[in-house]
């Protein structure tokens, strides 16, 4: 049986931080209902996937049910409250007002189901001078630190390629999430987990918040090296570059021979770690114009064989067609109505017995509004007068 087979888990959430926690929980067996507004023509979420057969909405939304439910209705309201009767998990990703306002807040919800584990992901957080503003990935990459350390020195700050505050604040969601569920086990109650973009990012500072916090230190960008250990980041080769992660006095005992440059060990300039930050760039332009001797497969080779940690820099498409990777199983498939099969990216934590599984294609809007209905004891003829009033 799946890991989270047993868990209902309500899904209220749009963009990217939400449904990504949401997938966390969904690939591990939890039964997920979508929650969503009914489709208007020409509706798109451009931040959430974009369109339905988009690859992106494809990838974020899949193993789970959809229920079109109007919520701005008192009578879609009064189905989603039925519907936390049975839940174990409600997750969702407004601004803080708006749950208050339409009277699906934590402290409403919990007097229908106390076991009942509710998840929110804000901007900024649930309260405090910045809680109602709307927050998106970029804003919280800038205001959490993270574009003033990313980008090559003097080039002004820079945002990463992928949305790594969404993605973040998902994850930290899904692993509260997981943690009030085992705690529910001892306690027989739910709780409020809460998390937030601006949170999430500062939280992935890591090193570069704690030079801060305790060194009195603000990071600045370095670029493709590391800003504490040298020589570790990207190198140009003969026909391309590599990453080199030659940090700490063993590995560059072992760089140097491996380069074919022995007597960058005596020279006075690089024999402590200090002195080879310090000397960073000579150093960078040394050890470059021994890669540029050879293409970066023959010094991958070869630096690996040295025990110098080091590998390539893949695009996208090579990611994917690199044996390690395919060794990895990181693709599921599956049959979808837009691509034949679709692939998506799959779960990167692997348990020995009970593994993740991609059992349902992304849904349609409210593909399955009349089965949940049904299942909560709605008559036929009163679904059919839900969906003429567009409430569902």
């Amino acid at each position: 049986m799946a890991p989270l087979a047993s868990i209902r888990v309500l899904d209220l959430t749009r963009v990217r931080s939400g449904p990504t926690a949401v997938r966390q929980l969904a690939d591990w067996g939890a039964d997920v209902i979508k929650i969503e507004q009914p489709a208007k023509e020409g509706d798109v979420d451009p931040f959430g996937g974009g369109e339905r057969d988009s690859p992106d909405f494809q990838n974020l939304h899949r193993n789970k049910r959809s229920l079109s439910l109007n919520l701005k209705t008192p009578e879609g309201v009064a189905i989603l409250k039925r519907l936390v009767k049975d839940a174990d998990v409600i997750v969702e990703n407004y601004r803080p007002d708006v749950k208050r306002r339409l009277g699906i807040d934590y402290p409403a919800l919990r007097e229908i189901n106390p076991r009942l584990v509710y998840a929110s992901i804000s901007g900024f957080g649930e309260d405090g001078p910045y809680s109602d503003r709307p927050g998106f990935d970029q804003i919280a990459q800038g205001m959490g630190g993270f574009m003033s350390v990313t980008g090559l020195p003097g080039q002004g700050p820079v945002r990463a390629g992928i949305p790594i505050a969404d993605l973040c604040a998902g994850l930290l969601c899904a692993q509260g999430i997981l943690l009030a569920l085992v705690e529910r086990q001892a306690s027989g109650v739910g709780q409020w987990v809460t998390t937030s973009l601006l949170a999430a990012q500062i939280f992935m500072l890591d090193f570069q918040a704690s030079r801060w916090l305790n060194a009195g230190e603000v990071p600045r960008q370095a670029g493709n090296n590391h800003p504490l250990y040298i020589p570790t980041g990207a190198f140009k080769t003969a026909d391309g570059y590599i990453n080199i992660g030659a940090s700490g006095q063993k590995m560059w005992e072992r760089l140097c021979p491996a380069l074919g440059a022995p007597e960058l060990l005596e020279d006075p300039r690089y024999t402590t770690a200090a002195k080879r930050s310090e000397n960073r760039d000579v150093l960078t332009a040394k050890i470059e114009r021994h890669l540029g001797s050879d293409t970066s497969a023959a010094w991958i080779e070869r630096l690996n064989a040295a025990g110098v940690p080091c590998g390539q820099i893949n695009s996208v498409d090579q990611v994917f067609a690199d044996p390690q990777v395919r060794h990895l199983k990181m693709v599921d498939e599956i049959e979808s109505p837009y691509y034949h099969p679709l692939k998506v990216v799959a779960q990167a934590v692997r348990l020995s017995r009970t593994p993740h599984a991609l059992t349902r294609r992304p849904p349609e809007c409210g593909e399955h509004t009349d089965e949940i209905l049904g299942s909560l004891g709605l008559a036929p003829a009163e679904i059919a007068d839900l969906h003429s009033r567009q409430i569902v």
